[in-house]
């Protein structure tokens, strides 16, 4: 049973799929920079006027920031139509020519169109780098390598999740956990990068939707440190599935990157991972007590860590913060 599990993992490392051929490797520049904007909770509903902000922040977000790759992690759209939508909000960043990928959230596929179907309409879009693994839980999961500046080898992973929906199991409520085989899959991709690697695992970070039940752990703990605004509770799953523990255990993540909860943007280190927020992007369409903005993360080749800050309106930056310089205690 072991061996025909480990087949099958090693199948959903061969057949990810990502649409656009046109788009070349992610790739660190010749300064030795690498840059990814995270835009989370978008909560488009084309056509309301609410969502202008929304649209207002993305672009100036990236006209400011320049990125190499933009991740939205999750609730992009909130209303119908779901296709225009979707559309218009993903052209903002593909119509500048910048590389781009979705992890869905939970409000995504509620506006008339699947899961299925709105990635069949992202991968249509010029440079979508959003994949799927046929078969794994969940549709949203790829895996982004980073490959050094003269591409001779992967520099970093990003690794993208679909943390799904609602709970499905009687008599648990809320919001759903990602699965045994996602983070199956995630073990042994990161034990294959980690072989290619010389045995070193290689500096990694992972994107998703929900956060996991280790952030209210974290955020609990008086001893902890976080930076940044904490206005409620984070709304994670009931159960825990192990995520965190497998990261930690295979010693590749170095942070998480999730959305959800529309007033928190912190960042907390628990036990060697920082767990991050993005700041809430939307408009007026749903609850939001922070003004909205978008969370940077900046790579330097050669380095492990990162910097990262909180883009807001007019050119506003805060919260910026060195990892792991700035949350190890002396």
């Amino acid at each position: 049973m072991r061996n025909l599990l480990l087949l099958t993992v090693g199948l959903f490392f061969i057949f990810q799929t990502t649409a656009w051929a046109g788009q070349p490797p992610l790739q660190y520049n010749t300064n030795g920079k690498f840059k990814i904007v995270q835009f989370t909770d978008v909560h488009y509903i084309h056509g309301d006027a609410r969502s202008a902000a929304a649209i207002e922040r993305i672009n100036e977000v990236v006209d400011a920031e320049r990125p190499d790759l933009v991740i939205f992690t999750g609730d992009v759209i909130f209303g119908e139509p779901a296709e225009e939508g979707i559309r218009y909000v993903l052209k903002q960043v593909s119509d500048k020519k910048i590389p781009f990928a979705v992890t869905f959230g939970n409000h995504d596929d509620e506006h008339g169109l699947s899961r299925e179907e709105l990635l069949r309409i992202i991968q249509t879009l010029p440079y979508n780098m959003t994949g799927t693994v046929e078969g794994l839980s969940g549709v949203s999961n790829f895996i982004l390598p980073i490959q050094s500046s003269d591409g001779g080898k992967e520099a970093n992973i990003l690794y993208c999740f679909d943390s799904n929906s609602y709970s499905q199991l009687e008599g648990i409520g809320g919001y759903d956990y990602i699965k045994f085989d996602q983070i199956q899959w995630y073990r042994e991709n990161s034990k294959r990068y980690t072989q290619k690697n010389n045995g070193s695992p290689i500096p990694s970070l992972a994107f998703f939707h929900i956060p996991l039940p280790e952030y209210n752990q974290a955020a609990a703990d008086e001893t902890a440190i976080l930076t940044g605004t904490r206005k409620e509770k984070a709304c994670a799953p009931v159960l825990n599935t192990g995520l965190f523990a497998s990261m930690r255990e295979r010693g590749d993540v170095m942070a998480t990157f999730v959305g959800h909860d529309h007033d928190d943007d912190y960042a907390v280190y628990w036990k060697g991972i920082l767990l991050c927020y993005g700041r809430y992007t939307g408009g007026n369409t749903v609850y939001n007590n922070l003004s909205n903005g978008a969370r940077v993360i900046e790579l330097t080749e050669g380095q492990k860590g990162f910097t990262s800050w909180i883009r807001l309106k007019g050119d506003e930056v805060v919260n910026k913060v060195e990892f792991p310089g700035d949350f190890i205690k002396e």
